[in-house]
């Protein structure tokens, strides 16, 4: 899985405080591989992002705080391997 979307990153959001990121793909293949590997890490996790949408080459994924209230180190850690099932994959 390659991201062609250079230089997007999570991004904080303000309320409710959030993070989102935008990955991109070339073919749908891709974006389906991605969307699997994210559902098995939720699973592994016990976490889930609350929110994802996705076209045929882009996934959106948001992710709220544990608390509710503030982003923290466990949804910061989430968000990471979230970045290493497409980096790892290159």
């Amino acid at each position: 899985m390659s991201d062609p979307t250079p230089g997007w990153e999570w991004e904080e959001r303000g309320r409710p405080p959030t993070l989102f990121r935008r990955f991109g793909f070339e073919r749908y293949g891709a974006t389906r591989d991605f969307l699997d590997a994210l559902a098995a890490l939720s699973e592994e996790t016990g976490m889930h992002p609350q929110n994802i949408n996705f076209g045929t080459t882009y996934v959106n994924v948001t992710l709220e705080p544990t608390d509710g209230k503030a982003i923290d180190d466990t949804v910061r850690a989430f968000a990471a391997r979230i970045d290493a099932l497409v980096a790892g994959s290159n």
